[in-house]
């Protein structure tokens, strides 16, 4: 009888241990299952991601470039109109006013960077999601574009912004997956360096 007492101390005190330590074992285990989820989400999945921002993409140009003409403007809001211009060149109409030659060297550009893209999307797909989504957008806008030019030779732009006499140059939603995910890219890399600091 006196050895009993000790035994079932210690099994109280084991149970009581294993209860205490329960609530914490579940939300580890809740935070590893969440973030397997959001890890596992394989190369496939993000390609389809930029797959979507393509077909999206070139599903407006064909719209607007058939409903609307050249240079026509639609009013929507006081600082935003709908619009059909041509951009033969780069961002802001850089070297819009050569010859064509820019043509294909943006077209060659464009594939470069897309191939770039999907080698580091390759490593970093089920691994890193943020870097993964940043990546995948940048890839579908910029092959978006790519598109324009080797079937059209120029660059469908259709949405503007202006204020009073001042105007952003019209793009595409190509290029706003573009600069989302170069944003997107920067919040990663700002991200991953206060890590170490954090911890």
């Amino acid at each position: 009888m006196p050895d009993a007492t000790p035994q079932s101390q210690s099994s109280a005190g084991a149970t009581s241990q294993g209860q205490a330590r329960g609530p914490l074992e579940g939300e580890v285990q809740v935070q590893d299952q969440t973030q397997t989820q959001a890890r596992g989400r394989g190369l496939g999945f993000w390609l389809m991601v930029a797959l979507a921002i393509i077909v999206v993409d070139q599903a407006t140009k064909l719209y607007f470039d058939q409903a609307l003409t050249y240079a026509q403007r639609i009013n929507v809001l006081p600082i935003f109109d709908l619009t059909l211009v041509y951009n033969q060149g780069a961002a802001f109409s850089f070297l819009a006013n050569q010859p064509g030659w820019q043509r294909w060297f943006f077209t060659a550009l464009g594939l470069v960077a897309a191939v770039i893209i999907g080698v580091i999307l390759r490593r970093t797909a089920g691994r890193q999601p943020r870097l993964s989504l940043a990546l995948a957008m940048i890839l579908g806008g910029a092959l978006g574009n790519v598109i324009d030019r080797v079937a059209y030779g120029h660059v469908i732009d259709f949405l503007l912004f202006y204020w009073k006499d001042w105007y952003y140059p019209a793009f595409n939603l190509a290029d706003v997956g573009i600069t989302c995910g170069a944003i997107l890219l920067v919040l990663d890399e700002l991200l991953r360096m206060r890590k170490p600091k954090a911890a």
